[in-house]
């Protein structure tokens, strides 16, 4: 039995003269517009501005800033948020330092089984840009003047065990799974990077976007790819140079053809 024709799909198609105005009218709305000349829509966009500014400052210094203070176990001084509410389920210990700047939406997930009070330690000036998550099992730790880039995701546990049969039933992941991740201090993460369980990336470097941190990230270097690997080095500060060991001299080419000389016996002595 064929299907009864909807009344959109008769507009569309049908040849019939009420259609035909239908479409003729839809195209003519699609293309309407009006004349903006610049003396009229200059003060429109103006109070536009000025009306969305005042309700962004409302939504974050009386709702979202007051509201993610709230969460905080110690929330230091200069703290500010955007105009989303960070999302926080569980409970634990969010320590978050001076001049702490988010700058859209942030998820935190504390866990409950790993410990009493998983912790959360954002350091000093640290910026956390918009859409990034951070999964707290037992404790994540980031540093101060740290710069994370939208969409990152921090996680100390994977949140699911190995196992396909005990994932199946739901169970949780293995308590030797859960590493805690450190970022040092002044570290520059890209955007859509993960961070994963027992990852600690060293003071000064930076993860190039969309990587997988894994593992350990000596300081003072670029990382990128899946999973990260160095491609290439940065010049520490003076007072910080002790961090990045020194790079081996290359002997000098007279030395080195003079060890080749004494390593290896001429013909002649060999005769």
């Amino acid at each position: 039995m064929p299907s009864r024709q909807t009344m959109r799909h008769w507009v569309a198609t049908s040849p019939h003269p009420a259609a035909a105005t239908a479409r003729t009218l839809r195209k003519g709305l699609r293309g309407f517009t009006l004349p903006a000349p610049r003396v009229l829509v200059l003060p429109y966009l103006w109070l536009f501005l000025a009306l969305r500014g005042l309700v962004f400052f409302i939504r974050r210094a009386f709702i979202a800033e007051p509201l993610f203070k709230a969460y905080c176990t110690r929330v230091g001084k200069g703290v500010t948020t955007g105009i989303y509410v960070p999302w926080v389920q569980g409970k634990g210990d969010l320590l978050v330092g001076d001049r702490v700047r988010i700058s859209g939406k942030l998820s935190i997930n504390f866990a409950a089984r790993f410990a009493q009070r998983p912790r959360l330690d954002i350091g000093d000036g640290t910026d956390i840009a918009h859409d990034c998550r951070i999964v707290v099992g037992k404790a994540v730790t980031i540093g101060s003047h740290v710069e994370l880039a939208s969409a990152v995701t921090i996680r100390d546990s994977g949140g699911h065990p190995a196992d396909p049969a005990l994932r199946a039933a739901g169970a949780p992941p293995d308590e030797a799974d859960v590493k805690p991740v450190h970022i040092h201090d002044n570290v520059w993460i890209g955007s859509n990077v993960l961070v994963m369980p027992g990852a600690d990336i060293g003071e000064g470097s930076i993860v190039s976007a969309y990587s997988v941190v894994s593992g350990s990230v000596a300081p003072y270097t670029v990382v990128a790819g899946n999973p990260a690997r160095r491609i290439g080095t940065l010049t520490p500060p003076p007072e910080r140079a002790h961090l990045v060991p020194s790079p081996k001299p290359k002997p000098a080419a007279g030395a080195e053809t003079s060890s080749r000389a004494e390593a290896t016996p001429s013909q002649t002595s060999a005769a």
